[in-house]
């Protein structure tokens, strides 16, 4: 009789863990059918046996349990009622059990919550494709009006561009809206963008109360850079920057190597638009003059052309100086008059802000581009948030030195923004003969400043000291100035190396003073598609939801075992 009674608990202890393989052997063979997507019970192979025969076997198991659990309950019954177990045990598991769902409750609530509130994303894709650059993010929270994105997308929308316009408009605090329709399926609600409606259509339409900006990737994807760039354009007005021309400065429409049609365009990506100036005709600096950039005059400007930008900076205008290099000699060849007149520092008017341009160059033995110790790369920066922030790597041609003037006005605040890296092996060389070798006592020891900002706030006097055409009583504005001893570091042969482009780029905004940082570098994304089958569709599937029938057998195989006890 003990023998049998010992059959019987072990059977009993084994049965949960029955109940639950021959529930797994049902939901798999379903499982199978569907992933095979037929279904045929009678039939027979793996899917059919497992289907039926773990059907049978689960009925039989939970009969076969319930009969044992009906033999224990009368027994356990008989033993409470002569103990007096007290009503607070006979509580405790049902409690258990409910605390456990509510538990189970609060961890949904708030796992949900978390995910659609914290901020925080790890995006696991190479290039980082679904995070936005901290330019970017910095730029959205600028944004003081609404934008309306509309993307006109022919067919089914990839799956990369609805991301982006999630991110942009999780990001934008509700200033951002975004919508993808099928030009085709919508036409009269792409009518109202004026466009011509085709197969291939992919656009991008930026509308805000400041105007409306297009963007066209029909024949790439779009990036997070074309995007931004466009919401900038759309949400506020331009900044005008005048090039100062007629002294042989760097042109703007030249594409060659010496021309400055990269930077021209990079500046219109970025909301700025571009003109010549030249000063000479007209007499005047514009007023819708944002920022003036003289980019490496060959030749000295008149006295009367001196006297109209000082004028415009004392008034509280902006400006930048790119310096070009002396010209230098072999001892062999003395320099002439004229050349020692080439490229000149523009002293006549610096002066004016506490600096002084010198007639040198800067060499760098140790952190240099190729073999020219005369082009030193520097990531020697001071700290500028809008400056110089983020920067890898800049180098420059042959950069003289700049040193500051001991007579200055006290309103006048002065910063380097870079200089060179090394110490020991960097100097201002004052020999224009190529003899390098540094001079005691003559030379400039390093780290050498290579450039300067210069800020001057007008707080005292708010209005111009005399009526300009240019500034005429209007209140003045706080003068920004910055000067570069190069201006080849933003020519198109040099400008998409290292971190030129974002240097260039990120003085022309502070000086402008937009309120967010250049974007240069396009974040490519490279869009990898999974290309499925509809059985491998259904086998995903099955994957999916696998998971979910897994913790359901393993609870009830728990709920049948806390049954025995």
């Amino acid at each position: 009789m003990s023998i049998k009674n010992n059959h019987i608990l072990q059977l009993k202890k084994l049965l949960p863990a029955l109940i639950g393989i021959t529930l797994f052997s049902f939901i798999l063979g379903l499982s199978l059918f569907y992933i095979d997507a037929q279904f045929s019970i009678l039939s027979f192979n793996l899917a059919s046996c497992l289907t039926l025969g773990g059907s049978i076997a689960f009925i039989v198991l939970l009969i076969l349990n319930n009969k044992l659990n009906d033999t224990a309950t009368l027994g356990e019954t008989n033993q409470v009622a002569i103990s007096g177990l007290s009503i607070g045990k006979q509580w405790k598991k049902p409690l258990r059990i409910f605390t456990m769902i509510m538990a189970s409750l609060a961890f949904l609530a708030i796992s949900h919550y978390a995910a659609n509130s914290i901020t925080t994303r790890w995006d696991v894709t190479e290039n980082e494709q679904h995070t936005l650059t901290k330019n970017t993010i910095a730029f959205i929270s600028t944004l003081k009006e609404e934008v309306e994105l509309t993307a006109l997308y022919v067919g089914l929308p990839p799956k990369y561009l609805q991301d982006l316009f999630n991110e942009y408009e999780r990001l934008s605090a509700g200033l951002i809206s975004t919508q993808i329709i099928d030009p085709i399926d919508n036409i009269s609600f792409a009518a109202k963008f004026g466009n011509v409606v085709s197969g291939r259509e992919r656009k991008v339409i930026v509308q805000s109360s400041n105007g409306r900006k297009d963007v066209d990737f029909s024949d790439d994807a779009l990036t997070e850079e074309k995007l931004t760039n466009a919401i900038a354009r759309a949400s506020s007005p331009p900044r005008q920057v005048y090039f100062l021309v007629g002294h042989g400065e760097y042109s703007i429409t030249n594409t060659d190597n010496v021309g400055l049609s990269t930077f021209k365009q990079l500046l219109a990506d970025n909301n700025v638009q571009s003109k010549t100036l030249m000063l000479g005709i007209t007499q005047s600096i514009p007023a819708d003059c944002d920022v003036l950039i003289i980019a490496g005059a060959r030749t000295e400007l008149t006295e009367q052309e001196d006297k109209l930008i000082i004028d415009y900076l004392t008034a509280g205008g902006d400006a930048l100086f790119l310096i070009e290099h002396t010209t230098v000699t072999s001892p062999d060849k003395p320099l002439t008059a004229e050349q020692l007149q080439e490229n000149p520092s523009l002293n006549s008017i610096i002066n004016h802000w506490g600096l002084n341009i010198k007639s040198d160059i800067v060499v760098d033995l140790t952190n240099h581009v190729g073999d020219d110790v005369g082009s030193p790369a520097t990531k020697n920066y001071q700290q500028h948030k809008a400056i110089t922030e983020g920067l890898d790597y800049t180098f420059y041609v042959r950069p003289r030195s700049i040193e500051m003037l001991p007579e200055r006005r006290p309103s006048i605040k002065l910063a380097v923004i870079a200089s060179t890296a090394s110490k020991e092996k960097s100097w201002a060389e004052t020999n224009r003969n190529l003899a390098i070798q540094y001079d005691q006592g003559i030379d400039t020891p390093g780290p050498v400043p290579i450039s300067y900002v210069v800020l001057e706030e007008h707080k005292a006097d708010n209005t111009a000291p005399s009526p300009l055409p240019y500034k005429t009583n209007t209140p003045r504005s706080d003068t920004r100035i910055i000067v570069f001893t190069d201006a080849d570091f933003i020519t198109n042969v040099y400008i998409n190396q290292y971190s030129n482009a974002q240097m260039g780029l990120n003085i022309v905004n502070w000086l402008a003073e937009l309120d967010y940082q250049a974007f240069v570098r396009a974040k490519v994304i490279k869009i990898e598609r999974l290309d499925l089958t509809s059985k491998q569709m259904r086998q995903v599937v099955v994957i999916l939801f696998f998971t979910i029938f897994f913790f359901f057998i393993i609870g009830m195989v728990v709920w049948l075992k806390s049954k025995q006890r």
